[in-house]
């Protein structure tokens, strides 16, 4: 288990910095990091490593690079865009006990006991694709040529000697003072919340919608009624779909909007066609529970739970 230093760490956390921070915060980079960080985890279950395999290839297909948040009871890959500027933003939770046989995590201080690492999901969903029918599979931060994510798989044998596949997956420290960027986003305020029907069919409706416009309207209201259409000078497609539900919030603020709200009445947004057929393609999740929230010419936001794994992605509304 690696143990590191702040000085062989600091040039890549300013090479990371310099690309998430304004130009007139980059005189605050020349400041030491006091980092002493451990991470090592163990799987040895397929099934376990083969569901971590399926969320890690849905990720790699919203984004090519994340934050990899490490805590001692989870681990949380996250996307912080600025929804208001017009970016996605995304946030996948997942219990590291339903997952690792083992999992061990030293922080960067005992009132702060997690690590943030940029990853490219894309390279860990690779090194995992090539690991599937090992008998153990260990993840470990370490120090090569740069800061790693090391995948260590030991793989079947009919021989008594063994094979090691070992890959290293670069990746960025992301220093303390910026992880208040990656806290868990507030539930928006929505008008409309409804459970959406079978994704298959929903990616279906929206690859066809794609081949006539960049637009897709979502809209829905308190009935269990839905619609995707689409608005050109040419020709108009709607879709419907009915009796999907609508969840049951509870006492959850967040439905202040709805609870006033007439139950006929659509809520919609307008969305790049793009960033949804992106979501509904690179879901791999098999969620037992799929849903959207809407606020009205502002947001959607779509929400995937299966029971150890819950993700959130935020689409913003286009003019």
């Amino acid at each position: 288990m690696y143990h590191w230093r702040a000085d062989q760490i600091e040039r890549h956390n300013n090479t990371f910095c310099s690309k998430l921070l304004p130009e007139k915060n980059i005189k605050f980079l020349s400041v030491k990091i006091n980092l002493n960080m451990k991470f090592r985890a163990k799987m040895i279950d397929v099934g376990c490593l083969n569901h971590f395999t399926r969320v890690v290839n849905t990720i790699s297909k919203l984004t090519k690079t994340c934050i990899l948040r490490l805590t001692p009871n989870n681990l949380y890959f996250v996307l912080s865009g600025k929804v208001a500027s017009g970016g996605v933003g995304m946030w996948c939770e997942l219990s590291q006990a339903n997952f690792f046989d083992e999992y061990q995590l030293e922080g960067v201080a005992p009132d702060a006991n997690e690590i943030c690492l940029e990853v490219t999901p894309e390279n860990l969903s690779r090194a995992l694709r090539t690991s599937q029918n090992a008998k153990c599979v260990k993840i470990k931060l370490t120090k090569k040529h740069c800061p790693c994510l090391t995948l260590v798989a030991e793989l079947p044998t009919l021989s008594s000697v063994s094979r090691v596949v070992t890959h290293d997956i670069p990746v960025d420290v992301i220093p303390r003072r910026l992880w208040h960027d990656f806290k868990e986003p507030r539930m928006p305020d929505f008008d409309v919340s409804i459970y959406l029907p079978p994704l298959k069919t929903m990616k279906n409706v929206v690859d066809r919608m794609k081949n006539l416009s960049n637009f897709l309207v979502m809209e829905a209201n308190l009935n269990g009624e839905m619609n995707l259409k689409i608005e050109t000078d040419l020709v108009s497609v709607t879709t419907h779909f009915k009796d999907l539900g609508n969840p049951p919030w509870g006492d959850d603020g967040s439905q202040g909007r709805s609870q006033s709200r007439d139950p006929e009445v659509m809520a919609h947004t307008r969305v790049d066609i793009r960033k949804l057929q992106q979501f509904l393609m690179g879901q791999q999740v098999n969620p037992s529970k799929a849903m959207c929230n809407i606020v009205h010419k502002r947001i959607i936001h779509l929400i995937l739970l299966h029971e150890d794994v819950s993700l959130q992605y935020f689409i913003p509304a286009v003019a």
